[in-house]
């Protein structure tokens, strides 16, 4: 066997061992949040009993449930959940900048994403939605079966230092999931976005921060180098850089703020010395309208 192949098959074998690792916990992260009702809970079509109401003219008598209504002098109609599978497409940053982490005390930011979006994943399919990645490699279905394949391709990264959003094949008027540090080029982003309103859909932009790049705490001399190797620069002083730094963090969550304003998503930022379980929180409540 050449280095090569060898290298090769080590390396599908390290991959194929990450996601049920991956799959674990994030099923374990899904049990501590209790499922909601999505804002399916109006009448109509369904399997479910939802309500009983008072008989109405147009309603037909074989509506009536006979049982409840010898109960009094009034006839009860009984209604139905309606229920309607959303499909809703996930995207998460596999680029080299995610594989940050500033202190083996807190999980890199690639991590912290896979988790917090498969766990997320999980509660939308146990919620009866259909769930699958943006673009063509796999689209919305139900199941532990989709499940399983989402913790596969979570675990693919991308060699880019930021890896742009993939904004292929989003169905009108689904709902979508974007997570990353969103610091890379914005334009991307913008397209992504806009190109996701005029189909209909809505969703939430899911930020990703270490501690480190919200507080900058580096002085002296200092070396920054990109994850991916591309890009590096040196300074005697790292303090005379960081309010120019944070300015400009700050611009860009403005932006991505002001962006998510004017298509119609929700924006939030999380930093990976806080639980998984807050941004967990948080993506299922955008995702359930934001209630």
């Amino acid at each position: 066997m050449t280095p090569d192949i060898a290298r090769l098959r080590q390396h599908a074998q390290e991959e194929a061992s990450r996601f049920p690792a991956l799959l674990a916990r994030a099923d374990q992260l899904a049990g501590t949040v209790l499922l909601g009702d999505h804002g399916r809970r109006r009448a109509g079509l369904g399997d479910d009993f939802w309500q009983y109401r008072g008989m109405r003219p147009g309603d037909s008598y074989r509506s009536i449930d006979w049982r409840r209504s010898a109960r009094g002098d009034e006839q009860f109609v009984r209604e139905r959940e309606w229920q309607i599978a959303q499909s809703v497409m996930l995207w998460v940053d596999g680029g080299a900048s995610m594989r940050f982490s500033s202190s083996d005390k807190f999980p890199e930011k690639s991590d912290r994403a896979r988790l917090v979006a498969l766990a997320s994943a999980i509660l939308l399919v146990r919620g009866g939605e259909r769930v699958g990645l943006t673009g063509w490699s796999l689209p919305p279905r139900r199941g532990d079966v989709q499940i399983a394949r989402l913790a596969e391709a979570f675990t693919r990264e991308d060699d880019a230092d930021y890896a742009p959003p993939e904004a292929r094949g989003m169905l009108p008027f689904a709902k979508a999931i974007f997570v990353s540090d969103f610091l890379g080029d914005i334009a991307p982003v913008e397209a992504a976005l806009t190109k996701a309103a005029d189909r209909g859909v809505r969703g939430a932009l899911l930020q990703i921060l270490d501690p480190a790049e919200e507080a900058f705490p580096y002085q002296g001399r200092t070396i920054f180098q990109s994850m991916g190797g591309t890009m590096a620069h040196e300074t005697l002083k790292a303090s005379d850089l960081k309010e120019s730094y944070l300015r400009r963090l700050a611009e860009r969550k403005a932006h991505l703020e002001q962006l998510c304003r004017l298509t119609g998503w929700q924006f939030h930022t999380h930093h990976t010395n806080d639980s998984a379980q807050a941004a967990l929180l948080w993506l299922y409540r955008a995702m359930d309208g934001g209630h």
